[in-house]
């Protein structure tokens, strides 16, 4: 039966390809593994690693339906009715198991015989060159040759400059002579053409001089966009009128009391009111917060942009909150962990948008102001206001000003972000260092050896062969320093750097000891396959096939398995105290202490960090015992373990029991029981970004060192105190008292010091005018005496200056009577020569001012600048 709503088509695809021999494979995050990419914009990333030979593909074919979010049709989201950011999907994939052979003819089935499009509606585009798969077109499948068109460039998939490609073959659906000219794909109307269906048949490797040699495994990777397919099942040229989009939008008609179809500038609002709440729904959901960097950034612009649009249309508040709700409603079946965030999705979503709100009308309002007087442009002077000073956002600036028809200087404006930033960011993300012969030969070496086999949970020191040697990069060994080399071997007790755990360091040798190797860290070349062995030579020539023995630093690695399991007691601690929608988003174990970055919105208080670390302590103290379990990712997650930031996960995965309590992914290093861990302090709580938490703590030995130095410090304190340690708070307390107590006493002595001043100087007023310089004034000292002398004087001008007690700052008080203040003169006025002489200013006041500056050597002469112009001012 031809599916009709975006459930029934998930389930129908999969189904399919499920019953051909696929495994099914749930969707992954839009939080990608692979650090080159800001989200996951495609059904292929989770499965690019077994593409590329990093790793062995747990599966020869696979199926799935990926959530893809793609940054690049932002600004036209809403302004067409068939482009999105947040799409699903629709994949089946070969990992060097058939080829073009079953691709094409599985492509042609499910669209004719499961989907229903008529052959005579198909169409098929094919790489210029690729006559291989136009054969298969025409004999397998029988599509008409008048049918299958050649393109360039278009039909022809990278990666990158170098590594795989290959050819691509898509299918598209003719809508009809009303939607554009004919002429196929290739040529003909571009709304009426609509691909349903990519393959990319991953065939060669290309080298750095552009040749391509045939891959020795060949994959295929499938790409079929569900809500364009359902838009042209349904007979609409609208995604937005498919069913969730549809519904959406009608959650956006009922939010703002607009109807859809009415007016078209009030339509782009609704479609981007519902395709951006959908959006926002599942970044949130997948662990993204709005930050002003990265993917954070993202779901930021997207979140305003919906505000935005909501304000223009009436709406006060609650947009966001009320079209998430609308999409976790709908996407909740298909992704039932959207249910089970539903609060926490939609708090974030409340809190963006109470923060925006407050700055979105000064910033529109502004930038009205700025339009109606520049007309065409804006520039990046004013952009940069808007954006640093109001929080007005930049691609709001932008968006608002081309509905006008006016440009913004968006070079003056990155020229502005740079001189604030006062560094460029990086340009290009996730170069690991490694050129592209070296990592060829790593993953000959995978190929030749397979993933390094890992000892290290039941063994501290290995019996292991060298595979490879490389020479390390020259910045890691210098001068005198040893000889620097990277060693890979067969097997190994080394940890290496991965899911926040640094890796291991000690030493590999040769059994007779001429050949010592220090190794100072360990971290994997090929991610979760090869591990690296950075090492500095003691003695001798490492060479490939050397039997050698591989021993860790048994102490650090202990210390290593205290502070990581500790982290996980901590993160079910945090969940426990603080909500489920704690979520790691970072992490350091080091043998000297941990470090925990998490999702939470505000910070932590101390009431509550003490009860975190009671919990944790509270554990700690029962000894429970901690196990691992190795399971199959369902199975993982129906126990209901938490996976941990950083870790990628195949079908087999590791589960860290740590008591019963805590249940988490991990493939790390840890403790046996609990109360193997020791103490457990948390040293700090901080801020590092917008909706992130830093915890920083120490356990073991490293608790009892804490605690040794604390001691020491309060035995310190307590002689100095003259006291013992038990009684140091009480004796500061009351040192304290007394403090203020002296305190006040001088304060009063230095009041009536400064009245008996004050009258004395107005005692021996001239002509109305009080004057004197008293140093070792505060501004406050000089202000009363100012003042108590303009008041000794009934009528006339009262002058102070002087440096403060420790001589760095000069400072000025001027005080005017009530009745020179109704003939005009004003202290500000009178102060000011004085005050400019001093470096500094004052305030503007009638009646009195206090100023002052750095310029200490010229008291003298302000005092007698303000008393020439309080003469001036005052002789008839």
């Amino acid at each position: 039966m031809k599916p009709t709503t975006a459930a029934a088509l998930r389930e129908q695809f999969v189904e399919f390809f499920e019953a051909r021999g696929h495994t099914r494979v749930p969707s992954a995050s839009l939080i990608p593994h692979d650090p080159s990419l800001l989200l996951t914009a495609a059904g292929m990333v989770p499965f690019k690693p077994y593409m590329l030979g990093d790793e062995p593909a747990p599966y020869p074919r696979a199926t799935s339906v990926q959530k893809c979010f793609r940054t690049t049709d932002i600004d036209i989201v809403g302004h067409t009715t068939r482009h999105c950011t947040f799409f699903e999907m629709l994949g089946n994939f070969s990992l060097g198991d058939y080829f073009k052979e079953a691709a094409i003819p599985y492509a042609w089935e499910f669209v004719t015989d499961v989907l229903g499009f008529p052959a005579d509606k198909l169409w098929v585009t094919v790489y210029k060159d690729d006559d291989e798969a136009a054969e298969i077109w025409r004999t397998a499948v029988g599509v008409d040759s008048e049918r299958i068109q050649r393109g360039e460039d278009d039909n022809f998939w990278t990666m990158g400059p170098t590594g795989p490609c290959g050819p691509c073959s898509e299918i598209f659906y003719d809508k009809g002579p009303e939607f554009g000219p004919d002429g196929g794909p290739i040529g003909g109307g571009e709304e009426r053409f609509v691909e349903v269906w990519n393959l990319v048949f991953m065939q060669y490797d290309r080298g750095a001089d552009g040749a391509l040699t045939e891959l020795p495994r060949k994959n295929i990777d499938t790409g079929a966009g569900l809500e364009r397919i359902l838009a042209v099942l349904g007979g609409q040229g609208s995604i937005f009128d498919t069913d969730e989009l549809r519904q959406l939008v009608q959650s956006a008609e009922t939010l703002t009391g607009r109807t859809y179809g009415v007016d078209e500038t009030v339509d782009v609002s609704l479609r981007i009111l519902a395709e951006h709440g959908r959006a926002a729904t599942m970044l949130i959901g997948d662990g993204v917060f709005p930050s002003n960097e990265d993917r954070g950034y993202v779901l930021r612009r997207i979140l305003r942009r919906l505000i935005l649009h909501s304000y223009r249309l009436g709406v006060a508040d609650g947009a966001a909150t009320t079209l998430m709700t609308t999409s976790i409603d709908l996407m909740g079946s298909a992704y039932p962990s959207l249910e089970s965030q539903r609060t926490f999705i939609l708090s974030v979503a409340s809190r963006e948008e109470d923060r925006f709100r407050r700055t979105l009308q000064r910033g529109l309002d502004r930038l009205e102001e700025l339009l109606a007087q520049t007309g065409a442009t804006v520039s990046g002077d004013d952009a940069f206001f808007l954006h640093d000073t109001l929080g007005f956002p930049f691609d709001l600036t932008r968006e608002i000003a081309a509905e006008r028809g006016a440009e913004v200087d968006a070079e003056g404006f990155e020229a502005l972000m740079l001189a604030q930033r006062e560094r460029a960011r990086a340009a290009q993300r996730g170069n690991d260092g490694a050129d592209g012969a070296e990592v060829e030969a790593l993953r000959s070496l995978v190929d030749s050896f397979g993933a390094t086999e890992f000892t290290g949970y039941v063994a501290d020191a290995t019996d292991a062969v060298i595979i490879g040697v490389f020479d390390a990069d020259a910045e890691s060994a210098s001068g005198d320093t040893p000889q620097a080399v990277d060693i890979y071997l067969d097997r190994t007790p080394f940890y290496a750097e991965s899911g926040g755990q640094i890796g291991d360091t000690g030493v590999i040798s040769s059994p007779d000891g001429s050949m010592v190797l220090d190794v100072v860290d360990t971290t994997y070349s090929l991610p979760g396959t090869l591990v690296r062995h950075r090492a500095l030579i003691r003695s001798g020539t490492p060479t490939t096939g050397m039997a050698v023995t591989a021993v860790i630093d048994r102490d650090r690695r202990e210390r290593i398995r205290r502070n990581h399991t500790g982290t996980h007691l901590l993160h079910w601690a945090l969940r426990e105290v603080l909500g489920d929608h704690v979520k790691q988003a970072g992490s350091y174990v080091g043998p000297d202490r941990l470090r925990f970055d998490f999702s939470h919105y505000e910070p932590v208080t101390s009431e509550d960090l003490a009860k975190i670390e009671a919990l944790v302590n509270s554990e700690v103290l029962e000894d429970p015992a901690v196990e691992t379990i190795e399971a199959s990712r369902d199975d993982a997650e129906t126990m209901g373990a938490v996976a941990f930031f950083g870790d990628k996960y195949g079908d087999q995965v590791r589960v860290l029991q740590a008591g019963p309590k805590s249940l988490e992914f991990c493939g790390g290093t840890h403790v046996r029981s609990l109360g193997q861990i020791g103490p457990v302090i948390v040293l700090s709580e901080s801020s590092i970004g917008s909706n992130l938490r830093r915890i920083e703590a120490v356990t073991g030995f490293g608790a009892l060192e804490w605690m040794a130095g604390e001691r020491t410090i309060v035995a310190d304190a307590a002689a100095q105190l003259q006291t013992t340690p038990t009684d140091v708070v009480d004796r500061i307390a009351a040192l304290q008292g007394e403090l203020k107590q002296v305190r006040g006493a001088l304060r009063d002595t230095r009041a009536q010091q400064g009245a008996a001043t004050a009258r004395q100087v107005a005692s021996d007023a001239t002509d109305g005018i009080a004057a004197a310089r008293v140093d070792g004034s505060t501004p406050d000292q000089l202000r009363e005496m100012a003042l108590a002398a303009r008041d000794a004087l009934g009528s006339g001008v009262a002058i102070f200056v002087g440096a403060s007690e420790d001589g760095a700052k000069a400072g000025i008080a001027v005080a005017v009577s009530k009745d020179l203040q109704d003939r005009g003169l004003a202290a500000s006025e009178l102060a000011a020569p004085g005050a400019r002489l001093l470096g500094g200013g004052t305030a503007r006041r009638p009646d009195f001012v206090v100023g002052g500056g750095a310029q200490v050597g010229n008291l003298d002469a302000a005092l007698d600048a303000v008393r020439a112009a309080a003469l001036s001012a005052t002789t008839p």
